[in-house]
C-alpha cells in the first residue's frame, strides 16, 4: 500500500482546474464581444503564465500518478465501477494512461532539448531556454486540461479506496489474532507424553547361577 503516500501530492495537483478557472476569469476581460484579444501582449503573457502553472501540476501527476493509478486498480473491485461513491471517478480513469504517457513524452523531449543547450553561450542560452520552456508548457496545456478532470477523479478514488482498506485492517488483524489463539489452544489440548515409570524401590535379588 505504498501508493497511499502519494495521494496528498495528487490532491494538491488537482488544482489545475483552479488555474484554468482563474485564467478564464481574466481572459474574458482581455477580449472583445467576439472573443478576440483586445491587448494581444497581455493576452499572450497571461497564457504563458497559465501554461507554466498548469505544467507544474502535470509534473506532479507524472511523478506520482502511475503508482497511485496502479494501486487504485488493484484495490477497486468490479462492483466499485458499477455503483458506489467513486464509480463515476473510476470510469473517468479510462483515458488517463494515454494522457500520462503523452505528457511524459513531452517532458522527455524537452528535457533532451534543454540538455542540448548546455554548450550554448550564457546569454543566448537563457533566451533559448525560456522560449523552449514556453513551447513545452504550451504543448502540455492540452494534457493539463485533461488531467484537470482525470487527475481529480484519480485523487478522489484513491483517497476513498485507501480509507476503505484502512477500515478493513482491524478486522484482518482480529482474524489473525483469532487464528493464532486457536493454534495456541490446540497445542495446549494435546495430551502430554506419559513420563517413564519410576524404578521399583525393592528390586528382586539376582538369582545365583549354578
Amino acid at each position: 500500500m505504498a501508493w497511499r503516500q502519494h495521494i496528498p501530492a495528487l490532491a494538491s495537483a488537482a488544482g489545475i482546474r483552479q488555474t484554468s478557472d482563474a485564467w478564464d476569469a481574466v481572459s474574458d476581460s482581455l477580449c472583445d464581444l467576439d472573443g478576440w484579444p483586445i491587448d494581444e501582449k497581455a493576452y499572450a503573457d497571461g497564457k504563458v503564465k497559465r501554461d507554466a502553472a498548469a505544467w507544474e501540476h502535470v509534473e506532479v501527476f507524472l511523478d506520482h500518478g502511475p503508482e497511485v493509478l496502479a494501486g487504485v486498480r488493484a484495490t477497486a473491485g468490479g462492483a466499485d465501477y458499477v455503483e458506489g461513491p467513486v464509480s463515476e471517478d473510476l470510469r473517468r480513469l479510462r483515458g488517463i494512461d494515454t494522457t500520462l504517457e503523452r505528457a511524459g513524452q513531452i517532458r522527455l523531449e524537452w528535457d533532451q532539448v534543454l540538455a542540448l543547450m548546455e554548450g550554448s553561450m550564457p546569454g543566448s542560452r537563457e533566451i533559448y531556454e525560456t522560449r523552449a520552456l514556453e513551447i513545452r508548457n504550451s504543448e502540455g496545456w492540452h494534457y493539463a486540461d485533461e488531467l484537470s478532470f482525470q487527475g481529480s477523479a484519480l485523487a478522489r478514488a484513491a483517497d476513498y479506496l485507501a480509507d476503505r482498506v484502512d477500515s478493513d485492517q482491524p478486522s484482518q488483524t482480529e482474524r489473525a489474532q483469532v487464528a493464532l489463539a486457536r493454534s495456541a489452544s490446540g497445542s495446549r489440548g494435546v495430551s502430554p507424553v506419559s513420563p517413564p515409570a519410576p524404578p521399583m524401590s525393592n528390586p528382586p535379588a539376582p538369582r545365583r547361577s549354578r
